[in-house]
């Protein structure tokens, strides 16, 4: 916002760019007591579910109690015996409070093993799924026993979405992901809406109709997306695509684009050429969709990109929107906006962090695969940002405790009062301490501060800054005023009448474009004033 200065004589404050709140995260504990967690998920209703790696699924209530036993054990035929191989996935059916089916992703069989999408049921007991209600629905061998990938999502459309690495070993050896020919390095999108003992494919799948192509395949180019997921909100695709020994990145994808994007593996890691890997090919495959972002593993310590989710839950409005995620080894916590701008949320440090999860109303979790445990993603400030109003005569902080205020960035001896009446031109600004929160509030401008005469008239005005209504006031006697609404320009916009008997004049603001005006009242018997207002919406 630009600053506006009227060549009046007048106390006039305006918002001004203040320095933000860097949003700052927290990790509460939510559940202890798990074996080698990956993922976490809902099922439309207030639990929980928590898939870990061995094959067993366990639930964590709203009480945040693990409760004993387990929904579904599946350990007697899920592979875990590499460190990327397991019980992987789960996605709850978008019917599932009418037909209890559910759907995991798991390594089956012995050695480097077979990724399998399998459909199974809930039993009568809600807490229980039958483990002997196993359909198997896609089989996909694997050659090495890394980057299985394994997340499994329905998307706004309805479909089932499953992320698969490249296969393993290094540089993708068989170039599969480049490979529209099977489903490594690819992601797959199938209708399993019949729930019978097979797939449809979607008829809009882009190589439905392409030769040499398997239907199922949605998006292609991909490492090994370990965790992606869909914006509750704009149905926008998020995948976090771990990397090789240079770069994790994270690739994002409208909902409005279709299906057919290229992530760009193996010819590129993040944005450069993947080295020691032939780029003949390459040029015939692009063009490759670029990531939003990208880390480094020499300069910033990452190795495992874990994708998360836009945050569209309720309990902390600051974090409404913003795309969080984390990486295996390094533990920063990051956001990405909807302009992909990036900032750091919280710096743990701490390794081990390996799916994020998210409940029914949007909050989200995060799994601890090393520690055993399940924590609640926070914002460590969740209040709102302090305000500051000015009624004319004093600024007025809205909230908080053990202030300061500030003029020009510099603090003012003595100013530790929530209210503080402006002596000299300036930038004001307050800090206050709310809890263990230290919260700087906007800033008003104040410009062409003048000295009213003892005895003068001079009303009040409320709100400020003002939104759809304000009024001005003024107890005791007082003239018939014309009252002009006067841009920053001087030209006026508005003209009320302000009769002798009525203490408060109603102004309607809502018509009024947002930003800095002026109240001038003039009487018949020579009395004038000025107001400065600032309206936002």
């Amino acid at each position: 916002m630009k600053h506006v200065s009227l060549s009046l004589p007048l106390l006039l404050a305006m918002p001004a760019m203040a320095q933000m709140n860097p949003v700052q995260l927290e990790l509460r504990p939510w559940a202890t007591g798990l074996s080698g967690p990956v993922y976490a998920t809902h099922a439309g209703d207030g639990r929980l579910f928590v898939v870990e790696r061995a094959g067993r699924i366990r639930i964590v209530t709203d009480s945040m109690q693990v409760q004993p036993g387990y929904f579904l054990n599946i350990t007697d035929r899920v592979n875990d015996g590499g460190g990327e191989q397991g019980l992987l996935g789960l996605a709850f059916d978008p019917e599932y409070a009418q037909n209890g089916f559910f759907y995991v992703n798991y390594i089956h069989g012995s050695g480097n093993g077979t990724s399998r999408i399998s459909r199974f049921q809930v039993t009568a007991n809600p807490d229980s799924a039958d483990p002997a209600s196993e359909t198997v629905l896609y089989t996909l061998p694997q050659p090495y026993s890394n980057h299985n990938g394994g997340c499994l999502q329905f998307g706004p459309d309805g479909y089932l979405y499953c992320g698969f690495g490249d296969g393993g070993s290094g540089n993708d050896p068989e170039n599969r992901a480049q490979n529209l020919g099977n489903a490594l390095g690819d992601m797959i999108r199938i209708d399993v809406s019949q729930h019978n003992s097979t797939y449809a494919i979607p008829p809009d799948n882009p190589f439905v109709s392409a030769q040499d192509t398997l239907p199922e395949i949605w998006a292609s180019g991909l490492r090994n997306p370990w965790r992606f997921s869909f914006d509750r909100l704009t149905g926008d695709l998020w995948i976090g695509d771990v990397g090789q020994n240079a770069w994790e990145e994270v690739d994002h994808w409208p909902a409005t684009n279709g299906g057919g994007a290229n992530f760009g593996w193996r010819c590129r890691e993040g944005f450069v050429p993947t080295p020691n890997v032939s780029q003949s090919g390459c040029a015939a495959q692009g063009p490759f969709v670029d990531p939003v972002a990208v880390f480094n593993h020499g300069t910033q310590g990452w190795c495992s990109v874990i994708g998360g989710y836009v945050y569209r839950g309720t309990e902390f409005p600051r974090l409404q929107g913003l795309y969080i995620f984390t990486d295996y080894c390094n533990g920063d916590f990051l956001s990405l906006g909807a302009d992909h701008a990036l900032d750091t949320l919280l710096m743990t440090g701490n390794y081990g962090y390996s799916g994020f999860g998210e409940d029914v109303a949007g909050e989200l979790y995060i799994t601890d695969v090393e520690h055993g445990t399940l924590h609640k993603v926070a914002d460590a400030c969740p209040m709102p940002d302090p305000v500051i109003n000015f009624d004319g005569e004093t600024l007025s902080c809205d909230g908080g405790n053990g202030w300061q205020w500030f003029l020009d960035g510099e603090p003012i001896p003595g100013a530790n009062a929530q209210d503080l009446a402006p002596v000299a031109n300036g930038t004001y600004q307050v800090r206050t301490n709310l809890g263990d929160c230290q919260l700087w509030s906007n800033e008003l401008v104040v410009t062409n501060l003048g000295i009213t005469e003892q005895g003068a008239f001079r009303p009040k005005v409320y709100p400020q800054p003002a939104r759809d209504r304000l009024e001005v006031r003024h107890d005791g006697p007082k003239p018939r005023f014309h009252v002009d609404v006067l841009d920053a320009s001087g030209r006026g916009v508005l003209r009320l009448e302000w009769p002798r008997a009525a203490a408060v004049l109603a102004i309607d603001a809502s018509g009024l474009p947002a930003g800095a005006y002026v109240l001038r009242g003039t009487s018949a018997d020579g009395v004038g004033w000025n107001l400065p207002v600032v309206v936002e919406h």
